[in-house]
């Protein structure tokens, strides 16, 4: 049976729009979709689709009413994206939820035929994605580490004989895949 996981450094829900379960998606550095507070007084996070919804539908010169700018209901300081830029990111239950299925997955095919797909991942944070791909592919011989990239398309040498390296758009790479 095949399957398939996806990690993910971007935060805008462009693989949960796409139809991939939610189940299989892993948002290391958080969620737009989500607040948290900005202290962070505790270690929760809360949907805000209804609230940026509001914001949008009752703006007025590209401003928010006041009354709909979020504040914590533990401390009063105000809300913020749950996104990692600092020190004050929450991981969350559902955080560490989609982090041990991630790592379930990668546990269960370790040793299999499998396919660390890298799709435009910069040199930004290259230890969550491109880094411990290199390593899982160099580990296991049935793997095929690919990656599709505008200019950063590339994989060390101990692993060149397991790999697939194309520096193009991806969008284009996808398009012509699928004329064949």
């Amino acid at each position: 049976m095949l399957g398939c996981f996806v990690i993910i450094t971007n935060v805008d829900h462009q693989f949960q729009k796409a139809g991939i379960d939610k189940s299989r998606l892993f948002y290391t550095q958080g969620d737009y979709g989500l607040w948290q507070c900005s202290v962070p007084c505790h270690g929760e996070t809360y949907d805000n689709e209804a609230i940026i919804r509001q914001m949008v539908d009752k703006q007025k010169d590209l401003r928010v009413p006041t009354e709909l700018i979020p504040y914590c209901l533990k401390c009063g300081k105000p809300m913020s994206m749950h996104l990692r830029c600092d020190d004050t990111f929450v991981q969350d239950e559902g955080w560490h939820r989609a982090s041990n299925q991630y790592k379930a997955f990668i546990r269960k095919h370790a040793n299999g035929i499998i396919l660390y797909l890298e799709l435009g991942v910069g040199n930004n944070t290259p230890v969550i994605i491109k880094y411990p791909f290199w390593q899982m592919t160099a580990a296991n011989p049935h793997a095929t580490y690919a990656c599709i990239n505008l200019e950063n398309a590339g994989c060390p040498n101990e692993i060149k004989n397991q790999s697939i390296c194309i520096n193009a758009d991806i969008g284009n790479v996808i398009t012509s895949l699928s004329e064949d």
